[in-house]
């Protein structure tokens, strides 16, 4: 019998968002190891702060949502951390920045935070682990009933791609053009546990899931389990974990808007008692693929017959779908960010415009990113 795994009380499509940022020289552009010092001010008696959080590396802080009601309640949360973090950063002329990768920061050179579940981390990861110079944003929408957990996050397996070709931001990686949108898509899942999903149609199931990943070692608890959509129990939600660091606070609420109204729409269908899409697991990773290597030009496969379309397409054919979803849940402002992002282009290609207009300076792409950041859109 598996150790049992309670799943929080939730209301049904709150929120929570959680956004990596990287601290960059205001000089530079380079990466600089300061989130301690960053972390000691925001917190000078050494308690957690509830927005402001460390990561595994040093040159990198998080700034997570209370339990948010909308998207637009969960971007004025996120505008007050970014605002407190300026106050810090500025003074010692670091500048806050996101993107899935950084254009030309050397991995080599970054320095991992001091803490034992990192150290554990690198020592078993090794090359893998300390080539984890990425960074994501995570948007956990509440659900309230367990048994709906399972069929709506294998349904969202079926727009992995759309979230991963529209949050593409990784096109550069030590300083080179990788030829990929999302670079980071394909680095992050060299690690164990993280990458697509196993599919469960029963919670007993990954009950037991977890325990024998426990009981050979490869994992100490639950949130070492690392998918791009996974089960949060401690929260009660669903965490998408498929996107690439976004630039920019409307491109940030653009994602949580549209993963909060598929998990929404999801839901509503399970009520009604109609199916859920599903798509293959070998469709599922070739569409990860494709979203990663070829973002908003990828033809993705959009259902178990095999059918077809670009995915700026079938983006503003879901666009419409979400449209009543969107109304009630009262983020109709926030999910038409997605169609700025389609008209703009995504960061990576936006990243790859500024490169090219200046005789490729990565430096001037970081210039471009710390910009889109203060100013808080995609430009």
């Amino acid at each position: 019998m598996a150790t049992p795994i309670p799943f929080s009380s939730s209301q049904r499509s709150t929120l929570g968002v959680e956004w990596e940022l990287a601290l960059v020289d205001k000089d530079s552009g380079d990466l600089r190891q300061v989130a301690q010092t960053i972390l000691d001010a925001v917190s000078p008696d050494g308690s957690q702060h509830p927005h402001v959080r460390q990561e595994l590396l040093l040159n990198t802080v998080e700034i997570v949502t209370g339990v948010c009601n909308t998207v637009a309640e969960a971007g004025e949360d996120l505008q007050r951390s970014i605002e407190l973090l300026h106050t810090l950063a500025d003074p010692l002329r670091v500048e806050l920045m996101c993107a899935g990768t950084h254009p030309f920061a050397r991995w080599n050179n970054q320095k991992v935070t001091d803490k034992e579940r990192y150290a554990t981390l690198i020592d078993r990861t090794q090359w893998w682990g300390r080539q984890m110079l990425i960074y994501g944003i995570h948007v956990h929408v509440g659900v309230e009933d367990r048994n709906k957990v399972l069929p709506i996050s294998r349904a969202l397996l079926s727009y992995l791609g759309h979230i991963q070709s529209l949050s593409a931001s990784s096109p550069f990686w030590g300083g080179k053009d990788t030829a990929y949108a999302s670079n980071r898509a394909l680095m992050f899942q060299q690690l164990p546990t993280a990458g697509l999903p196993t599919n469960f149609d029963e919670w007993s199931e990954l009950e037991q899931y977890v325990d024998d990943m426990v009981k050979v070692g490869v994992i100490d608890e639950f949130n070492e389990i690392r998918w791009d959509v996974r089960p949060s129990p401690h929260y009660g939600t669903i965490e998408a974990r498929i996107a690439d660091g976004a630039s920019n606070l409307t491109e940030v609420l653009a994602l949580a808007a549209l993963t909060q109204c598929l998990v929404e729409h999801f839901s509503t269908l399970l009520d009604e008692g109609k199916p859920l899409p599903h798509m293959q697991p070998w469709f599922v990773q070739e569409n990860k693929w494709r979203s990663a290597r070829y973002g908003m030009d990828a033809i993705l496969i959009l259902d178990e017959s095999g059918r077809e379309d670009l995915v700026s397409d079938d983006l503003l054919r879901l666009l419409r779908e979400l449209e009543p979803t969107a109304a009630r849940l009262g983020c109709e402002t926030e999910l038409d960010y997605v169609r700025v992002i389609l008209r703009k282009g995504a960061s990576y290609q936006r990243q790859r415009a500024v490169a090219r207009r200046n005789g490729g300076d990565l430096g001037q792409v970081v210039s471009h990113l710390v910009k889109e950041f203060r100013e808080g859109k995609p430009l």
